[in-house]
């Protein structure tokens, strides 16, 4: 009896159809494609790999190394396979793990594992490939979970994904399906692009964590164990009867067998030599040489026999073997190409007789590595597993010292010609595989000798570094290549933050520091040195390496300060303000000030002296005025980070004093510097409580965005959406609840933009302008409508503060109070409390760490927890948070009554209003403070309070009605009608 099909998934159906082209589509998942149509990944179902024929596998014994081919079951990898079934059953819904071992460990074939025992157990399994550079066919796949247990997806290759588009994969609502827990598994060679990886996909709210996928156990027992599953596996399709016979020649506790590629080399030349009669090599390179050789005489017999027919052509395989040899090569510099762009890179390879032959040659090469999928209709397959074909590279290549494997001459020219630039300058789409490979076969423990041809390509045109991408850089800082080269790559390096290429400049420009420091005596340059490396390390996230080279380049600034305190002072200036920001980043906010206030110290001085001396040029006076401006708004945000509103306020008036003065004689050079001058100015006021002066701060800064925007959208999008959201903040405490709404929808839209082009950078300030969104639409009136977006800010904020809480837990904390008070609007009462309770938690362990920052923020909280509950009928509980709302905001407004007496009047009149019919004593309490705080307040500022007058007395009246006391409502009423205010 079959089952009945699952009957809460819809049927589906999807028609895709390609002209002069590719279609391809995916259910139940997103497609994200470049501008030119193609995907930036393809996604598609795992399955089991399918046996292959006998025959076929044992013309080329390599097919067998194969995972695809299913040939060897899988053995070994106990530790490695209980600690992915336990990351399985993690109660996180979504978590990614980074699993890295150089190549030939095993990592696929452990993947493929990983989902055969876990669809046994009800799970789907989903691969991810990344699209550019790869030959996409028609089709479309159906990726519902249709009832599975949970879903895990596999990315081969993530470390050679930029970072952007694992963002996107990061953002698929596959990975987002109600009550099934998902599992990304990253496959990679090395852990060098984990960390901003990491950052990335707990900004999407995943769980991270990474494994290291270790040499075998250095026990004869266990690689014995794998040894003898990988022979007994080879020996089937032999028809070796007895398998045990045939042991190892080259002894398994050696160095080289640490890989599972390398024990089943070593099982498949057994094997094969022991049946064929020939004598097995006893070394690594020698078990490589003898698997291509057996290449080169499958060429051979093909091209001499003429049984073997090219079905596409019809005739018989009509390649040489030394051509077939030399498109082989070619083939595994670029991989898989389409027929077209297979026809141009043969034709431009040098193989011989190619601008002629070149269909037949890719028919005949397809006929022996025919495509990895039928019916793909790609050409060029190359050599697999990824080692074997890197390890044929560097021995076509010469300059080797294996004198069993003849190198060719041709092979230095093709590789040349590979990877050059095409007329119209753009780097040929196989670049990043062709410089990886090299570069990745080049280390000192493999094939040293390839240094010089990647140096050779490099050297006429240092630009394809970077080109190559991130994981190309990596491997090319890994491979030890000349100092020359690389710091001709250095020179090119883009300025600032490139979220693709920071993860490979750091490796790059970390490998060229720990050339040059050793032999570097020279302080100053020592000094530029650290600042660079603290710089690139922080651009790619590894925050605690950039703050620790941040440090030493201080205390080298030093030394050459107190040698020379007027030529050196402005980079120690520079080297505290950076050390500021490392500190801030790792969350040692309290320690990042003093440093920030000594930078602001010496550049004051340095200005001063500038001015004061008539033989310092205008140019110097304009630079040390520019250097204090920056210092003053990096101290204005440290300050303004660990709560002290007012100096921060102090030290961004300064700022904006100078730069307006600098702008005014050079607006093209300082009028964006003097927008962000003012921008921190016009945060800080609001925070320090000077609501009245950020308007007119606000619409000049956006109007200064929005001209910047029309030169430059790409360069100053961000910029003007800060300032939208920054200006409707000061509208809506202003009480211009439309036009703040306005402004700030205008914010929503571009950081949405921005964020869907790169989560990592944006996607934090996608949630502040939400939650800025959601409170401007319940200030307007609009209160069903500011749920969503102020929830979908809570739902971005959690996940950064589960992998960063010092750094997102205040904001998280912020806008979960505004979600429990829209929810207590729309009436969702148990949601408001579940939101309300959850942000004071939050705040008081923020509270725990910086009193000053945070606890006015506590107060809200509680008062807010306050209402809930007595709504609730829970009085005892709303009295004791509402008690400790109004004890914290009296003490804070005795020191700062213009910060904090706003705040206390709105909690004192919230408990009168809202606790008068069960708690109606205490409410009429409360309505008699806000009444006098109030009419205190209407002294000093009338047109400002005379409203929240009006509205205290009348709830004090409300309250003395349910008291039984008419008649001094009834005064208080009279008061109101007979407009006494």
């Amino acid at each position: 009896m079959s089952a009945a099909p699952d009957s809460t998934v819809p049927p589906a159906h999807q028609s895709v159809r390609a002209e002069s082209g590719f279609a391809y589509g995916v259910i139940g998942a997103d497609l994200h494609v470049l501008g030119n149509g193609m995907p930036l990944y393809l996604l598609g179902k795992w399955s089991p790999a399918a046996p292959a024929p006998t025959q076929w596998l044992r013309e080329l014994p390599s097919r067998m190394l194969n995972a695809r081919n299913a040939v060897v079951g899988f053995s070994g990898r106990h530790d490695e396979r209980r600690s992915l079934h336990a990351w399985l059953a993690e109660d996180a819904r979504l978590s990614m793990r980074w699993l890295h071992g150089v190549g030939g460990q095993g990592k696929t074939r452990l993947a493929d594992q990983l989902a055969l025992e876990a669809g046994a157990g009800g799970w789907q399994t989903v691969v991810a490939t990344h699209g550019p550079g790869a030959v996409v066919r028609s089709a479309s796949h159906d990726l519902r979970s249709n009832g599975h247990t949970g879903l895990l997806i596999i990315v081969d290759y993530a470390d050679r994904w930029p970072l952007s588009h694992l963002n996107w994969l990061f953002s698929n609502s596959l990975l987002r399906q109600p009550g099934l827990p998902v599992r990304v598994l990253l496959l990679a060679r090395t852990d060098d692009a984990w960390l901003p990886v990491a950052e990335a996909a707990a900004e999407q709210g995943a769980a991270t964590s990474r494994q290291r996928l270790d040499p075998l156990p250095a026990t004869v027992a266990a690689r014995t164990e794998m040894f003898s599953a990988a022979r007994d596996g080879f020996a089937q399709h032999y028809g070796l009867a007895d398998p045990p016979t045939v042991v190892p020649a080259v002894s398994l506790d050696s160095p080289g067998m640490g890989l599972t590629l390398a024990l089943h080399v070593a099982a498949l030349v057994a094997v094969d030599a022991h049946v064929s009669g020939r004598r097995a090599p006893a070394d690594m390179a020698g078990l490589t040489v003898y698997l291509l050789d057996r290449e080169h005489a499958h060429w051979s017999r093909m091209a001499d026999d003429g049984t073997h027919h090219v079905g596409a052509t019809g005739g018989a395989l009509r390649t040489p073997p030394e051509v077939m040899n030399h498109t082989v090569f070619v083939a595994s510099l670029t991989g898989p190409q389409t027929h077209d762009r297979g026809m141009a890179v043969l034709r431009g390879s040098g193989i011989h007789d190619a601008s002629d032959r070149a269909d037949q040659i890719l028919a005949d090469h397809a006929l022996c590595y025919p495509a990895a999928q039928p019916g793909d209709g790609t050409v060029l397959e190359p050599l697999y597993p990824d080692r074997l074909a890197e390890d044929f590279l560097a021995l076509t290549l010469p300059g080797h010292s294996v004198t069993d494997y003849p190198a060719q001459a041709w092979a230095a020219s093709t590789s040349r010609l590979l990877t050059v630039r095409d007329e119209e300058g753009s780097a040929p789409a196989h670049l990043a595989r062709a410089l990886t490979f090299l570069a990745s076969a080049a280390t000192p423990d493999r094939w040293p000798h390839l240094t010089g041809y990647v140096e050779e390509i490099l050297r006429t045109d240092p630009l394809l570094a970077l080109d190559a991408g991130g994981a190309a850089l990596t491997a090319l800082a890994a491979a030890e290549l000349g100092t020359e080269v690389l710091e001709a790559i250095e020179e090119r390096l883009p300025p600032g933050s490139h979220t693709d290429l920071d993860t490979g400049i750091a490796a790059l420009v970390h490998g060229l520091a720990v050339r040059r420091l050793p032999r570097t005596r020279d302080p100053l340059a020592r000094a530029r040195e650290l600042d660079r490396l603290g710089g690139r390390l922080g651009f790619a996230g590894r925050h605690a390496e950039a703050l620790e080279r941040t440090q030493e380049a201080l205390e080298t600034w030093r030394s050459l300060v107190a040698a020379d305190p007027r030529t050196y002072e402005t980079g120690l200036a520079g080297a505290l303000t950076d050390l500021g920001i490392r500190l801030a980043r790792v969350g040692r906010r309290e320690e990042a000030v003093a440093p920030a206030q000594e930078a602001v110290r010496i550049c004051r001085h340095v200005a001063e002296t500038a001015a004061s001396e008539a033989d310092d040029s205008a140019e110097a006076r304009t630079d040390a005025d520019d250097g204090l401006a920056t210092a003053l708004n990096e101290l204005g945000i440290r300050l303004s980070e660990v709560g002290r509103r007012e100096e921060a306020v102090t030290a961004a008036t300064e700022a904006v004093a100078i730069r307006r003065r600098l702008a005014s004689t050079n607006p093209e050079a300082y009028e964006e510097g003097l927008a962000a001058a003012l921008n921190n100015l016009g945060s800080f006021l609001s925070r320090a409580g000077h609501r009245n002066e950020t308007l007119e701060i606000g619409q000049e800064v956006l109007a200064i965005q929005r001209r910047l925007a029309a030169e430059d959208r790409a360069a100053h999008e961000p910029q003007l959406a800060t300032a939208l959201s920054n200006l409707g903040i000061h509208l809506w405490e202003a009480h211009r609840m439309d036009e703040a709404h306005v402004l700030t929808r205008e914010a929503v839209a571009i950081r949405r933009r921005l964020a869907d082009v790169n989560p990592a950078a944006y996607e934090s300030h996608l949630a502040d302008a939400l939650a800025n969104l959601g409170a401007h639409l319940a200030g307007a009136g609009f209160l069903e409508d500011a749920v969503p977006p102020t929830a979908e800010a809570v739902a971005i904020q959690r996940r950064l503060a589960r992998a960063n809480p010092a750094a997102y837990e205040p904001d998280l904390a912020w806008t979960l109070s505004n979600l429990g008070a829209h929810l207590y609007e729309v009436q969702r009462l148990p949601d408001a409390l579940a939101a309300g309770r959850e942000a004071v938690e939050v705040l008081r362990r923020l509270v725990g760490v910086n009193p000053a920052a945070h606890e006015q923020d506590l107060a809200s909280g509680l008062g807010n927890l306050g209402v809930y509950l007595i709504r609730a009928g829970r009085p005892e509980e709303a009295a004791e948070a509402s008690g400790e709302s109004v004890a914290i905001l009296g003490r804070l407004a005795a020191g700062n009554p213009a910060l904090h007496e706003p705040e206390l009047l709105r909690t004192w009149w919230t408990i009168a209003d809202e606790h008068k019919n069960q708690r109606p004593h205490a409410a009429l309490e409360a309505a008699e403070q806000a009444v006098r705080l109030c009419r205190r307040l209407v002294a000093a500022e009338p047109d400002t309070y005379a409203t929240d007058l009006r509205i205290v007395l009348t709830a004090q009246a409300d309250v003395l009605r349910i008291l039984g006391r008419a008649e001094e409502a009834d005064v208080i009423v009279r008061e109101l009608d007979d407009e006494l205010l």
